[in-house]
């Protein structure tokens, strides 16, 4: 099984690669800070792009998945897919990204693992 770093480092660490790839970072939701789920919002220039979260995958691994809303998704979808999943895991992480090139980002995160 891999280790993990503690969620509250993973989640500064997206912030700052996001910020450092031009982009905007926020923290809409803090979940459990040793333990919570990560789940990423990613939009470019303000549209939804994909939403990512990590998790423990059958190999015992921690990897990336998308979720939620398609590409596209209106702010009022994506809004009751966000209170639908804290409502069924509080200590998740729920963490905005508009980032200029989302493709890479993503291709990049969900490689780093």
């Amino acid at each position: 099984m891999d280790a993990r770093l503690p969620a509250h480092l993973e989640a500064s660490s997206l912030l700052r690669r996001a910020e450092a790839a031009g982009g905007f970072a926020t923290v809409i939701a803090k979940g459990d800070r040793d333990s919570g789920a990560l789940l990423l919002l990613i939009a470019s220039r303000g549209v939804h792009f994909a939403c990512l979260e990590r998790g423990l995958g059958a190999s015992g691994r921690y990897d990336w998945r998308t979720v939620g809303p398609a590409a596209g998704a209106e702010a009022t979808e994506l809004s009751a897919w966000c209170a639908e999943r804290r409502n069924f895991d509080r200590d998740s992480w729920l963490i905005e990204l508009d980032i200029p090139s989302a493709e890479r980002f993503i291709a990049e995160t969900t490689r780093i693992g």
